[in-house]
């Protein structure tokens, strides 16, 4: 047995959704898996995307080995360009997710020579000391891989994310068989997604949504305008198949649901029917009973194509009194408003609107309910559980339902969030050492747009109180203002509402010039700094609010 330590860095998605991403270390050589991003929340200001920080892996460059993808889900594929564009390692992959990563990498721009390793289900490779075997889980989308990580001191088995769909639409079964096997040689640790604890019982196959969608066609007698999730092949695929059926057409609109059906069906994951796809451009000259658009957007994105087309505002397409819209997508928590919003437009303009819980649904989670958590945890039979992918709350629900297992092998569950980690030797498991971690913000999704914390806190100041600019003109010969300070306010008070409060500013800027003396007078910097202070000072006391305050001196 080995001396080295076993050490697990959560460096995003534990304590949190999104940001998926686990380095794992033995010795001088460490892996990580996934690589994700989250969408921001509302006080993160003007952020386009949310990725981890990753100065762990930058500060021990040259150990790490290789990023190791479970599947092509924006939370844990989104982050790689960030990631890539400063640590160039071997990528490893399902054709169909590292296509999605290469199509995003071309989006960047910026990284450039990936070394690319495509995998499939049952295949080993070796890293190092690490030899991982991908495992075919059933998932929301294709190509989703557990993994089965064996090291010096033991199995580690990561599931990335699953649901155990017993009648998947592709035929392509949850390889519950391998989890076992390895569960009877013995695991060290499991690492399980939590995303839907909370939800008891088990998930509904992929195959429920189909009577649904079955009457839906059967009863829509105009246009239908069906979305959902780009990467939900297999309900692109039941669409496909029902609008052959029924005698339509079918057009994709937005960037992503083209994107991902291209590659889908260039690997041959998506079945296209000759002669059943249809131009954006001929959607309007299409009898509306003969026709089926497939749009991005299920979360009301504003810029999204079935955000667009809600306040006809696309170039394709108006949604007129009689057509179906159906939202085959989970509202995501924090999406509500906007969601709701855009169904508020279809209703006005007379759209028969399909979403949220019904029986048959029109949706199902990709994720696997308590039942089959503990399927996996039975199956598996850890001698550690790390519970990973959600909140704290659904963390420690996935840990306490593992404890059926205590005396029947499990010995300990650990309960963490991102940052804190977890070491294995050959005396036990334990915590260790934190480690710095954080989330890095991103405007307009390009690599070297990063947003500062003093940016968004900035942000967040100019949104609350608003700004005062205080504009003295000073001469510049004999140091002195010319006339009255000027002071210009946005988002603080309007000059009707505070005409007073302004005029006594004005005096507080100018006393502030008249008591400073002509050494101070001849260098902006102070005099900046000084107008700041008392007029900072003048308005918390008279307003109990803080504007941002930038005074601006112009020589004349």
């Amino acid at each position: 047995m080995s001396d080295h330590k076993l050490q697990l860095v959560p460096l995003g998605g534990l304590g949190e959704f999104g940001m998926n991403s686990m380095a794992i270390r033995y010795g001088d050589d460490i892996i990580v898996v996934d690589a994700g991003m989250m969408f921001p929340d509302a006080e993160l200001l003007g952020v386009d995307i949310v990725t981890p920080d990753f100065a762990y892996l930058h500060k021990n460059r040259e150990h790490f080995r290789a990023l190791i993808l479970t599947h092509g889900h924006e939370d844990h594929i989104g982050a790689v360009p960030f990631l890539l564009s400063d640590l160039n390692v071997p990528v490893y992959g399902t054709a169909f997710t590292l296509a999605l990563v290469e199509r995003r990498l071309e989006e960047h721009e910026s990284v450039e020579n990936v070394q690319f390793n495509k995998v499939k289900p049952g295949e080993k490779v070796q890293i190092g000391p690490f030899v991982i075997e991908f495992i075919h889980v059933t998932h929301s989308i294709v190509s989703a891989m557990a993994l089965a990580i064996t090291t010096p001191l033991g199995v580690i088995i990561h599931t990335g994310d699953f649901k155990v769909d017993p009648t998947p639409t592709d035929n392509e079964l949850f390889d519950l068989h391998t989890l076992a096997e390895y569960g009877k040689r013995g695991v060290l640790l499991l690492m399980s997604d939590s995303t839907n604890v909370d939800r008891p019982g088990y998930t509904e196959s992929e195959r429920a949504v189909r009577p649904r969608m079955e009457e839906i066609f059967y009863r829509a007698e105009r246009r239908l305008v069906i979305s959902c999730f780009s990467s939900s092949i297999h309900r692109l695929q039941l669409i496909i198949e029902l609008a052959g059926e029924y005698g339509r057409k079918v057009a994709f609109l937005g960037r992503s649901m083209n994107n991902v059906t291209e590659i889908a069906h260039t690997l041959g994951l998506l079945e296209l029917p000759d002669g059943i796809l249809l131009r954006p451009q001929d959607i309007a000259q299409t009898d509306p009973a003969k026709l089926v658009v497939v749009a991005s957007g299920t979360q009301g994105e504003p810029m999204s194509a079935l955000s667009r087309i809600a306040v006809d505002n696309h170039k394709n397409i108006s949604v007129e009194r009689g057509d179906t819209v159906v939202l085959s997508a989970r509202i995501i928590p924090g999406n509500e408003k906007g969601i709701y919003r855009m169904i508020n437009h279809f209703a006005k303009r007379g759209a028969d609107v399909i979403y949220g819980s019904m029986n048959p649904p029109v949706h199902v989670s990709g994720h696997g309910s308590a039942e089959e958590l503990k399927l996996v945890l039975n199956l598996v039979r850890p001698r550690y559980f790390l519970p990973v992918h959600g909140e704290y709350r659904q963390l420690a629900k996935h840990a306490s339902l593992a404890q059926h297992l205590r005396g029947a092998g499990l010995e300990e569950t650990f309960v963490m969030e991102t940052g804190e980690t977890l070491e294995i030797d050959r005396h036990g498991a334990r915590r260790g050492e934190k480690v710095a971690v954080g989330r890095v913000c991103i405007d307009s999704g390009t690599v070297d747009e990063v947003v500062e914390d003093i940016v968004i806190r900035d942000r967040r100041h100019l949104s609350e109180d608003g700004f005062v600019l205080p504009i003295i003109a000073i001469n510049k010969h004999s140091g002195k203002n010319e006339t009255l300070p000027e002071i210009v306010s946005r988002g603080f008070m309007s000059f009707e509402d505070g005409s007073d409060l302004l005029q006594q500013a004005r005096q507080v800027v100018a006393r502030t010039l008249e008591s400073s003396s002509e050494e101070e007078r001849t260098d902006w910097g102070v005099m900046q700094e000084k107008i700041r202070g008392d007029l900072k000072r003048f308005l918390n006391k008279q307003t109990s609010r803080r504007p941002l305050i930038m005074p601006v001196i112009l020589e004349v």
